[in-house]
């Protein structure tokens, strides 16, 4: 379960910020294709991390569950949108580009350590021979990636500074 890196960030994607009415048509654009258009981030990337949770939730009740998880490939946000059927991949990869750098940044390394935490998981279970065992690492995994998609979705939806801390505690 490894990702590949996305593509370099175009810095010249991010010194052009439009103004005026061009700026109130391009937030309109983003927001009809559902990118936050204060970041540039699109929910739809947690989905990914949304489908790893709904797997590993159902575990414990149906351990052959653990074969689908263990199908569960991360992907970056560039691969997301360029594996998806999203109708605006590209407008939603491009504001991604154009975000600024401090939000990407922050909410790229939430999706890294979802994607280390999930990989993880993942090869623990490969080693696991009982499904108790897998069912634990289930909840585990659960507890810790739920919390950090709801930060991933605060950072998304353009909290100033996500509370970590009362994300953390209302698990």
């Amino acid at each position: 379960m490894t990702a590949t890196a996305p593509p370099a960030i175009r810095p010249d994607r991010q010194a052009r910020r439009p103004t005026g009415p061009e700026a109130e048509a391009r937030a309109a654009e983003l927001q009809a294709a559902n990118i936050n258009p204060r970041t540039g981030l699109a929910t739809d990337y947690l989905n990914h991390f949304n489908e790893a949770i709904m797997l590993l939730e159902m575990i414990p009740d149906m351990p052959e569950c653990a074969e689908d998880f263990l199908t569960w490939c991360p992907l970056s946000y560039y691969e997301h949108f360029m594996a998806s059927n999203f109708k605006a991949r590209d407008l939603a990869i491009e504001a991604y580009e154009a975000a600024d750098a401090r939000v990407r940044t922050e909410f790229d390394n939430i999706a890294t350590a979802m994607t280390l935490i999930l990989s993880a998981v993942g090869t623990a279970m490969r080693e696991a021979n009982q499904d108790k065992t897998r069912a634990i690492l289930a909840g585990q995994a659960i507890g810790w990636v739920k919390p950090l998609v709801a930060l991933a979705g605060g950072i998304i939806n353009g909290g100033k500074e996500a509370d970590v801390e009362n994300i953390m505690a209302s698990r």
